[in-house]
């Protein structure tokens, strides 16, 4: 058994019986009264956000869990199909993992897959995915104001937001946290 200063942003632990992935971590002292950490936790199981006061050396029940750099193989209804690089085991996760950055996610893709034993418990997404853009709108002639922007899908059908200088075949490197493009990737 650990306890709460072992705990950092990241860590994942059993709560409740639940698995929980914090999100906030911060020591507080107030006053003259005991110090204690402040959580904020997402369930892994429910989506849903915690918030809970843990006192100074309580102990807590840190998971055991191993990640791995799997490849995305191909759509399976609700789920995905992965593969492990290093022994070709193929494993179905769950889409909504993935939350809004399924939207950038196409095959042959690494995605980070985190497991307690067998169980996938956590996916995410490379932080930054280069994606061609498939449709452009046209740019409107005399629309050149600072910051114009129109929209534009990129290869996995998602729809972002780009300059008007951008065409269909460009290139685009893309923020999968915030969906939105980061710069042009030069071919070659």
């Amino acid at each position: 058994m650990a306890d709460t200063g072992d705990i950092n942003v990241g860590t994942i632990i059993r709560f409740n019986n639940e698995l929980c992935l914090i999100t906030e971590y911060q020591h507080r002292t107030p006053g003259n009264l005991r110090a204690f950490y402040q959580a904020k936790m997402k369930n892994l199981k429910s989506n849903k956000s915690v918030e809970y006061r843990f006192r100074s050396g309580e102990s807590v029940d840190i998971a055991r869990v191993e990640h791995k750099m799997m490849e995305y193989l191909y759509d399976a209804g609700d789920e995905l199909c992965v593969m492990d690089k290093e022994t070709f085991e193929q494993v179905n996760i769950a889409k909504d993992m993935l939350g809004n950055q399924l939207k950038f996610v196409k095959e042959g893709m690494d995605i980070k897959v985190s497991f307690e034993g067998d169980l996938p418990i956590l996916a995410e997404t490379p932080t930054f995915v280069n994606l061609a853009i498939t449709y452009a709108e046209p740019a409107v002639k005399g629309n050149t104001s600072n910051g114009a922007l129109k929209k534009c899908n990129v290869e996995t059908g998602a729809e972002i937001m780009v300059p008007l200088f951008y065409n269909e075949g460009d290139i685009l490197r893309i923020d999968t946290r915030t969906g939105d493009y980061v710069e042009r990737v030069t071919k070659g």
